[in-house]
C-alpha cells in the first residue's frame, strides 16, 4: 500500500471546492492509499477553515460539514494522524537554518515538512501532496516524491 502525506493547504481542498480539489479527491478515491496528515495538521486545517468561514468564502453551514467530513475521515482511518515528537522539532529547526533565509520557509511548514520527512526515512511515506510551490520545491530538495494538486 502506498502511502501521501497531505500539507494542510492540500489537506483542505478535500472539505471546500477550490483548484486542486478533484486530484485530491482522486486521492482519497484510492482505496489502497494510506493518507497521512501531522497532528499540526488537523489544528492548522481547524484554524484554516474557519478563517473561510470568517471571511465569507465558505458558509457556516459548509463549515460544519466540512468538520464532520474530516472527523468521519479520521474516525474511519480515512486520514491518519502521523505521530508527533521532539524529533520533529529538531528537524524543524533544521529546515529553517537550511531554507528559511534562502527560500523564506515558514514555521509551521517547516514543521510540517519535518514530518513528512522523517516518515519517508522509516519508509512510511511515498509521496508529499502539497499546493504551495514553495514548499513543495523544497520538498523536492530535501529528497520527497511531491505532488501539487494545483499543477
Amino acid at each position: 500500500m502506498s502511502a501521501d502525506f497531505l500539507d494542510t493547504s492540500a489537506l483542505v481542498k478535500r472539505y471546500t471546492s477550490e483548484s486542486g480539489t478533484a486530484k485530491v479527491d482522486g486521492i482519497f478515491g484510492d482505496p489502497e492509499k494510506d493518507i497521512l496528515i501531522s497532528r499540526l495538521g488537523a489544528v492548522e486545517w481547524h484554524s484554516v477553515l474557519a478563517r473561510k468561514a470568517r471571511a465569507g468564502e465558505i458558509t457556516r453551514g459548509a463549515y460544519q460539514k466540512a468538520r464532520g467530513r474530516f472527523y468521519a475521515d479520521v474516525r474511519t482511518r480515512r486520514l491518519r494522524l502521523a505521530g508527533w515528537d521532539q524529533q520533529c522539532f529538531r528537524r524543524g529547526i533544521r529546515l529553517l537554518k537550511q531554507w528559511g533565509l534562502s527560500r523564506a520557509l515558514r514555521t509551521l511548514d517547516a514543521l510540517q515538512l519535518a514530518a513528512a520527512l522523517i516518515l519517508h526515512e522509516r519508509g512510511e511515506l511515498d509521496r508529499f501532496v502539497c499546493a504551495d510551490a514553495t514548499l513543495c520545491d523544497i520538498a523536492r530538495a530535501e529528497g520527497l516524491s511531491v505532488l501539487n494538486p494545483e499543477d
